[in-house]
């Protein structure tokens, strides 16, 4: 299998340049001060559909000829690369049917709705990207149409390979050479392409992937020597939780990407926090991952120069209870106990006097099963002001009720009541 070259990507950025936008490199003064390095993002998320993903389907769908595209497209995607079919169909005129899972963001779906307007059908099928997958798949052999694959396909390669083309242009012009290229990874497609320019222009940069801890299929592949399918995942980073990489990624990616890296699903969303917080950008849990594996190779990037793709800022605002209820257990600073409490009165505070510091806070108190003895389980959430008082938190539960049981070492418990 040959492989996308630089050569590809400038064909594919002549044919989509006046398509997309030309998104900024953008120096990031709080990033850079943390980790003691020169770090730049590239901002996909202000793309026209807040994602990378435009890219790799305006591409693709224009190269299609006049007869396929009269037949319709049909594709399958976590949210992003919709937007970016639906946002192409609208405006070469051409159906579509986007197959998403049941459980992707409402603000996606109806992203798509909006970019694609009446020339986009949606079927949501499936609890993963995999599942709608074999859906659309099956749709497209049913039904004589194109099946627009969203990441496994050379033109999608070479359409993602684009935004590399402008970030190394612009970091040059500057008078950066990037020491490390820092990109998501999900189904491989943006990877291959920022690989597939990267190395064939400035050899020297390291490539670094992120996945999601709990959807690190390329790494899975890696150590296989081959695409395998994980037997479950973590779907919180919707943007990237893919069960299995393509082959054409898959290849890619094992000849030009120096290192992989993956980043617990905790950090990502302070991360996201953090974007919002102090930089005003909106990332979604996908686009946030390669900033949030600076954390990780913060030792190695120090005095370097780095960019982070910001891939997408498509986040459903209503996710951002959970994102920091995430942040908050990942910080150490949240966690969730059974305790059996004396059924009596005064049994709460004698608990807050005896167990709680000064500063702790009680998020959650609730009876899993009032029952007539003398003591009753406790369902407790606690906010700690600091993760370093845990351990005399953790001493004083264990006078109060030496039976206690701490959800975060227990897993079931933890989904099932939490």
């Amino acid at each position: 299998m040959d492989l996308v070259t630089d050569q590809d990507v400038r064909e594919a950025f002549q044919t989509i340049k006046q398509a997309v936008t030309r998104t900024p490199l953008q120096h990031d003064r709080y990033l850079s001060e943390k980790y003691q390095a020169n770090v730049l993002l590239k901002r996909e998320d202000l793309q026209k559909v807040r994602s990378f993903k435009l890219r790799g389907a305006y591409y693709a769908i224009k190269r299609l000829s006049a007869e396929d595209l009269a037949k319709g497209v049909v594709c399958a995607s976590a949210g992003n690369h919709a937007q970016g079919v639906a946002f192409t169909c609208h405006e070469l005129k051409a159906q579509a049917d986007i197959f998403m899972p049941v459980t992707t963001p409402q603000q996606k779906v109806g992203q798509v709705r909006f970019f694609g307007g009446d020339d986009v059908t949606i079927h949501l099928v499936g609890d993963t990207f995999d599942a709608a997958a074999t859906a659309a798949r099956q749709f497209t052999e049913e039904n004589g149409k194109t099946f627009i694959d969203p990441f496994d396909d050379q033109a999608i390669i070479a359409g993602q390979g684009t935004l590399a083309l402008e970030m190394m242009t612009d970091a040059l012009q500057e008078g950066f050479k990037p020491d490390y290229v820092v990109c998501a990874i999900g189904g491989g497609g943006l990877i291959s392409g920022v690989s597939s320019y990267v190395k064939n222009t400035e050899p020297s940069t390291k490539i670094i992937g992120v996945e999601p801890a709990g959807a690190a299929s390329m790494q899975a592949a890696f150590d296989q020597g081959e695409p395998i399918e994980l037997s479950e995942i973590e779907k919180f980073v919707d943007g990237a939780a893919v069960k299995k990489v393509g082959q054409q990624t898959y290849q890619h990616a094992k000849k030009q990407v120096d290192q992989l890296v993956a980043v617990d699903e905790g950090l990502v969303c302070s991360t996201i926090l953090s974007l919002y917080g102090k930089q005003a950008i909106v990332a979604e849990p996908a686009g946030a991952l390669s900033v949030a594996a600076l954390e990780l190779l913060k030792e190695e990037i120090k005095g370097k120069t780095v960019i982070c793709v910001i891939s997408g800022g498509n986040n459903d605002i209503n996710r951002m209870a959970e994102i920091d209820e995430r942040s908050l257990v990942y910080e150490g600073l949240k966690h969730y106990f059974v305790v059996n409490f004396p059924q009596r009165p005064g049994a709460t505070k004698e608990f807050v006097q005896s167990v709680l510091g000064p500063e702790d806070d009680i998020t959650r108190f609730e009876y899993t099963k009032k029952i007539n003895r003398g003591t009753g389980p406790v369902l407790l959430g606690i906010l700690l002001q600091n993760a370093a008082d845990l351990d005399k938190l953790l001493t004083n539960l264990k006078k109060f009720d030496p039976q206690y049981i701490d959800l975060s070492q227990n897993k079931m418990l933890y989904s099932l009541l939490v």
